[in-house]
Formats: C-alpha cells, structure tokens, sequence
C-alpha cells in the first residue's frame, strides 16, 4: 500500500465535492441584484432571457477550456500554473500579484460584508453589527480550511445546497405569480428602443455575474481522478449555473415584469415580498446570506492554493509555501490571505480594489485560455485524457469576445481600467525583487 507524500496535497475531492465548488463559486450575490442591471439596458423580458443565454454559452465555452487545462495540468495553483509554464514565470507573477494579493481578498472582504448585510437584515440586528459579523465569518472560514479540504469542502456542499434551494424557491414564487402569463413580459418595448450599445453593454454584467469557474483548476491539486472528474464537474456544475440563471431571471420577469424588474434595487426581495410579505423578504434574505458565505469559503480556500504556488517557486515568503503535513492544508497561506481580506474588510477599502482590478481579472482569463494553443502546440503528440470540442473555434470565440469586454470595460470606465493597468505594472519591480530574494536565499 502506497501513501501520498506529506509535502503535496490530499486527493480528497469527488465529483460533487467539485461540481459544488464551480457552482459556489460563480453563484454568489449576483444573481440576486444583476438582473435589474441587465433589464434597465434591454427593451424586453426576451432580449433579457437571451443576453443571459449568450453569456451562459460563451462561458461554458471557456469552461470546456478550463477542462482540458485542468486535465493536462491537475496541480494546484490553476492559472498561476499554466502561466508559468507557457509563458514564463514574470506573467505568472503578474496573475498571483494581482489575483491572489488584490481581487481574492478584495472578493472575500465585500462578499463577506454582503454576508453580513443580509444577515443583520434578517437576524434584525442593527448596522454596527455588519463589519465584526463579516470579520467573524472570514475568520471562521479559514479556521475550518486549516483542517484541510475535505472540512472545507463540507461547508462549501452545505452552503451551495441552502443557496440552489433559495434559488428554487425564487423560480416557484416567480412562475405562480405568473400565472402562466408570460406572453406581456417577453415582448418588446417599440415605444421606448433600446440602442445597440446599450444592448452590448448589458452583457458586461452578464459575463461578472458568470465569473468565478477558475477555482476548481485552484484546487486541481486536491481533486480525485483529475483527468476524469475535472472535466465532469466543470461541464456539470456550468450546466446547473446557466439553467438556474436563466431560470431565476424567468421568475423575476414573471412575477415583476420586465418594467418592474428594471426599477428594482432588490429583486429578490421585491419577488418574495409579493407573494409573502415581509417574512418573504427576510426568508430570501437569508438564502441570499447562505449564498455569499458559501463563496467566500471557496475565495480563501483557492486564493491561498496560488499563494501557496507562488511560495514554492519562491515569488512570495517561503512560509507561505509550505503544506502541513498532517491535514495537507496550505495554513500559513489561508491565514495570510484571510488577514489581508480582514484588514481590506475593516478599512472599506475593497469595493476601489474590485473596481481597479476587474480588467486584471479578465485578462487573466485570456491569456490562460491562450496557453491552451502553447500546449497544443507543443505537446501535440501527446494523448490529453480530455479535449477541447471544437479546437480551435471554441478558445477563440472565448479569447475575442472576453477581451471585447475588457475594451467595453475600458472605455466606459478608463480610470479603473487605468488603475487596473498600473496595479499590473507595478508587479513588474516587485517580482524583480523577489527574484533577487530567491537567488540570494540559500537551497
């Protein structure tokens, strides 16, 4: 009988334990509120139905690149990984310097205040209760991920349940407010047309609402079979995520019109309130808490895996590299990155850093989609245990039309996509720094 290493990580994950991973952590608060944002841009419930259909195609189209990444490449890191070895270790910097450092822990600390929000709402708990209670819920998630991925993974199961029920629920109150009369909402609005661009445009906060797929290829590292449930649970925790998108946005045109939709500041609560009142609003409330805890859990546990990564290569303190050996966790690592997302939580500072590093993040998304042609290129005698269908129009049509969004992005927003660049650039002198760190550390 053979035993894995101490220094490497447990293979702990099933095939659940990694679908529920990509659908915790793509669906967080997003869904509850990016609707009405996707209907004020758009003339009707149809254009509303089919710009989340899109978004959903194209993003299952990068998850199917993901796959075969994940399957050439099951190690822990993700991204970070494939970076490094297509195109050098300073891009791969680049990607752990802005991500792990910036937009993970940015997520975690306004994800969490989310947490806390909706929770101090439906608890009736007062304002000063938000910032201690989003403190308290980083620092129980990284305390549970200190055990190890499979005490993580259980949270994650729990919580990604209670928030595809929260979901569920919003789909039934919103069809039997219904009454099975769509035919209104999904016509077009001929009095007031919507510009192409403004059409365009609502596909932005589509595509955010569909981020966050990369995380499974975060925790590669700890999946079972990699070749074989990497793959599966991409393709099916994706699946779920489009049909309960394009399910729940059925349900709020059904039960608030796409007029009523669009004037919404909650829609969620706005749709339960219909039908129950205000005991329906706090019932949502606190799915919709269930909802951004469990994608916190997944935040921290792979943002910690990429600084663990970046640790080994000697790109971050070798602490932070190292893998206890009795629960295989990266714990210097998790509480690196959980004290950073407490201090960003406490100083309010995290919703400029989300802002400044959005381009970052779907850059990120490009060019690790564009290793894939590195590794086609040259390993392309070797058998991969999973393909791309479609090679190469698939990572193509993703590559050009995420990299559409991020020239939208720039040019609606040019201070953040300015500040995006700059927070890049300034990787650049602090990788040369521990680079010379590195070389003059002895072995």
């Amino acid at each position: 009988m053979t035993t894995e290493p101490s220094q490497t990580y447990a293979r702990r994950l099933n095939t659940w334990d990694a679908a529920m991973i990509v659908i915790g952590g793509v669906i967080g608060a997003g869904i509850f509120r990016t609707p009405a944002t996707v209907a004020e841009r758009t003339g009707s419930g149809a254009q509303v139905l089919v710009l989340w259909a899109i978004g959903g195609l194209l993003t299952l189209a990068g998850v199917l690149c993901y796959a075969e990444l994940g399957a050439r490449r099951p190690q822990a890191g993700g991204t970070y990984v494939y970076l490094r070895e297509a195109f050098g270790k300073l891009p791969a910097f680049l990607f752990g310097w802005t991500m792990a450092l910036i937009n993970y822990p940015g997520s975690v600390a306004a994800v969490a205040t989310t947490f806390a929000d909706y929770f101090c709402a439906a608890a009736g708990l007062p304002v000063p209760y938000i910032k201690p209670l989003a403190v308290g819920a980083i620092a129980f998630i990284v305390g549970v991920n200190l055990f190890g991925i499979r005490a993580g993974s259980i949270v994650q199961n729990i919580f990604t349940v209670l928030k595809l029920a929260a979901i569920a629920l919003l789909v039934v109150v919103g069809l039997v407010l219904a009454h099975g009369h769509l035919g209104p909402v999904l016509a077009t609005d001929t009095a007031h047309p919507v510009p192409s661009g403004a059409f365009l445009g609502a596909l932005l906060p589509v595509l955010f609402a569909y981020g966050g797929f990369h995380y499974l290829n975060d925790l590669a590292g700890e999946v079972r079979n990699p070749q074989r449930t990497l793959p599966r649970a991409l393709g099916m925790g994706m699946a779920g995520v489009v049909t309960c998108y394009v399910l729940v946005n059925v349900a709020y045109l059904a039960g608030l019109g796409h007029a009523g939709l669009a004037a919404s500041q909650a829609p969620a609560a706005d749709l339960m309130r219909r039908l129950f009142g205000e005991h329906g609003a706090t019932v949502i409330a606190v799915g919709i808490a269930c909802s951004t805890f469990g994608y916190c859990n997944i935040a921290i546990a792979g943002g910690a895996r990429v600084l663990q990564t970046m640790g080994a290569d000697g790109m971050f303190f070798r602490a932070a590299g190292r893998i206890e050996p009795r629960t295989r966790a990266p714990q210097v690592a998790l509480a690196v990155l959980g004290l950073w997302a407490i201090v960003l939580t406490l100083s309010g500072s995290f919703g400029q850093l989300l802002d400044y590093t959005t381009v970052g993040e779907w850059l990120a998304h490009v060019f690790g989609i564009a290793t894939l042609f590195w590794y086609r290129r040259h390993f392309h005698d070797q058998p991969s245990p999973y393909r791309v269908p479609l090679y190469p129009l698939l990572p193509i049509l993703f590559v050009v039309t995420v990299f559409g969004v991020i020239v939208a992005t720039a040019i609606h927003t040019p201070r953040d996509a300015g500040m995006s660049l700059l927070i890049i650039a300034l990787g650049v002198p602090v990788y040369g720094f521990w680079r010379y760190r590195s070389r003059r550390r002895p072995a």
